[in-house]
Formats: C-alpha cells, sequence, structure tokens
C-alpha cells in the first residue's frame, strides 16, 4: 500500500511540474533563450497547404520592435488555425540567441501557438524561379535600396512556393480575409504590394518574377514592389475605377479596394498616432497599413496616450501591448521599457 502511495504522489508531482512548466512558458512571452522553433517541420511541410500568412525580415535585426511584433500576433489571432511564418534573414538554422541575453519580443512570438521562425536563405528560395539567375549574378553591396528590393522578390517566391498572405510588418489585422488570389488597392488602378495572397504556383507570380528581372531598376523606388503588381495587374485585368467600396474581379483574381487596407492613405498616416474623438470602426476594413515607411520622425506608441494606434495595440495585440509599450513617463525619463532590457 505504501508502495502504491509513493507512485500515485510521483504521477501527480510529474503532472503538475509539466503544467506548471506549460503556463510558465507560455503566460507571458518574457524568458530568454527560447529555440525558434517549435516544429520540427521546415516550411514546406508546414505551409505546402497554401493557408499560411507570411512575414518577412530581410535585415540582420534579431529583435523585432513593438510595431512588427503587433503585426505578427494580430495576424495569429484572426488566423488561429493558420501557420503564421516568419522568415528572418539574422537566423541560421542552428541560430540561438545568445546566452545570458534576453530577446522579449523574439521570445514572445516564439511563444505563440500557431507562430513559426524560419531562417530567410534567399538562394534556396530562389531556386527553381525565375529570379536565381538575377540573385546569383547581382552585386548586393552596391544596392542603395536591397532591403527593400530583396524583400520585394522574397515574398514573390514565398508565395508562389507555398501559397497564403503575405503582409508587410506594419500591417495590424482586424477581421479574416475571405480571399484567395487578390492584390489589395493603394488608390484606384494602382496596386500595392504590401498585402496579397495566392494559391500555390500562381501563375500570376510566376508572370511577376519574369517582370522583376526583365525591367529590373531598382534606383526606381516601387518598380520592383507596388509598380510591378501594378504592371502586371494592367497586362492581366482591364482595370477601372473603384464604384463605392466593391472589389473588381478579373478572371480568378480579385482587385480589393483600397478601404480594405488603406482606408488612411499615405500622406495622413500620422492620424494614426492622433487622438481622436471617437475611434473608427473600419468596417470595410481587413487589415490597416500604418506607413511605418512614412514614420521617419519615429513616432511611437505610447502608454496612457489614447492615440488610435494605442487602442489598436490593446483590441489587437494585447501581449505586444502589455510587455513591449512604454508610458509616456518611461520615454521622457529615459527608464528602461521591457522592450530595452
Amino acid at each position: 500500500m505504501l508502495k502504491g502511495l509513493q507512485l500515485s504522489l510521483s504521477v501527480v508531482l510529474l503532472l503538475s511540474c509539466g503544467f506548471l512548466y506549460r503556463l510558465t512558458t507560455k503566460s507571458s512571452g518574457h524568458f530568454s533563450c527560447l529555440p525558434p522553433y517549435r516544429s520540427q517541420q521546415g516550411p514546406e511541410g508546414l505551409l505546402g497547404k497554401g493557408r499560411s500568412i507570411v512575414f518577412i525580415e530581410t535585415s540582420e535585426r534579431m529583435e523585432p520592435p513593438p510595431l512588427v511584433c503587433c503585426a505578427v500576433e494580430s495576424a495569429a489571432n484572426i488566423y488561429p488555425e493558420q501557420p503564421v511564418a516568419f522568415f528572418m534573414k539574422g537566423l541560421s538554422n542552428s541560430m540561438q540567441p545568445p546566452p545570458n541575453s534576453t530577446y522579449p519580443a523574439f521570445s514572445l512570438l516564439s511563444a505563440i501557438d500557431n507562430v513559426f521562425l524560419f531562417p530567410l536563405n534567399m538562394k534556396k528560395l530562389f531556386e527553381d524561379t525565375p529570379l536565381f539567375p538575377w540573385y546569383t549574378q547581382i552585386n548586393t553591396s552596391a544596392e542603395r535600396n536591397w532591403l527593400h528590393v530583396s524583400s520585394d522578390a522574397s515574398r514573390l517566391a514565398i508565395i508562389w512556393k507555398y501559397g497564403g498572405i503575405y503582409m508587410d510588418t506594419d500591417v495590424i489585422s482586424i477581421r479574416p480575409i475571405p480571399e484567395e488570389n487578390f492584390l489589395a488597392a493603394q488608390s484606384s488602378q494602382y496596386s500595392s504590394n504590401g498585402v496579397f495572397g495566392f494559391l500555390p504556383r500562381h501563375s500570376f507570380l510566376w508572370e511577376c518574377m519574369e517582370n522583376f528581372v526583365e525591367h529590373y531598376n531598382s534606383d526606381i523606388w516601387g518598380n520592383q514592389g507596388p509598380n510591378l503588381m501594378t504592371r502586371m495587374l494592367r497586362v492581366w485585368c482591364k482595370l477601372e475605377d473603384f464604384q463605392e467600396v466593391t472589389d473588381l474581379k478579373c478572371l480568378n483574381l480579385s482587385f480589393l479596394h483600397p478601404q480594405r487596407f488603406y482606408p488612411i492613405s499615405y500622406p495622413e498616416w500620422r492620424r494614426y498616432y492622433e487622438v481622436w474623438d471617437t475611434d473608427p470602426n473600419f468596417n470595410d476594413s481587413y487589415a490597416l497599413h500604418l506607413w511605418n515607411y512614412m514614420n521617419q520622425e519615429g513616432r511611437a506608441v505610447v502608454r496612457g496616450s489614447n492615440t488610435l494606434v494605442e487602442n489598436l495595440y490593446r483590441q489587437h495585440c494585447p501581449r505586444t501591448y502589455r510587455h513591449l509599450i512604454q508610458g509616456s513617463e518611461e520615454l521622457v525619463t529615459g527608464k528602461l521599457g521591457p522592450g530595452n532590457r
């Protein structure tokens, strides 16, 4: 009887330890030196069904800023049954965060069940695509806009290979996108490349990669990005102006109204950082592009400011808001917030 009691106590202790370990690692995202992968599958096995949400980081940066975290977290919340893949150039297959260091944002994302971090290996990614000869011949050190151009190329190849939805890392998801093959209008008859989605191996993206190489000119801003998407869309479709908030259809492709992702246009980007009398409901939008490239002033989300962007963080990326956003007193005094430790 004593042996039976000891055995029962041992089982209870083991179960309690397992529960506490999971609770500790999953509750806050505040822990260091997490392995970047929780799945032994590579992108081929995980993303091959064409249902993934994809983000890309083409710099060597390992600690994503709060806006990037919010974008990834919000997508994970809106698409809980779909893998959210974050391809990071700073990762390698054997990469671990340095010992005795903490990456709060990196760890926060690693703790979300449907977020998967992958290394961005462009040479391997571009194999078997029209981009491979271009990539193997280009002198990247001579390219002024390489981070942007390489991102433009990578997003085309990833969505062509695996399918799914690509989003820029300054896009906050607020409701599911119901389309499979789509481009997002930035304005009437002009496409963005900050959000788009296709089934795997779609011929539109193959033709985009061919056009990318044929008309390559990185000195023209957007030539490999939104200008490319717009050029190809005009080849495929006869573009017309939008009528009210309705999307355009062409063959098996949808061209989504600017309200779907750009209800606040880029000249008005500062409105996200202002206090509104009444926050807009964005009922016609699936996600919000915050135009971070325009934010050369370095405007930040401040806890307690009641700005539109703070309220978006609180609603759509609560973990990021809770752990990475500082109050105004911390910013003024220079006190370190959790994102700077």
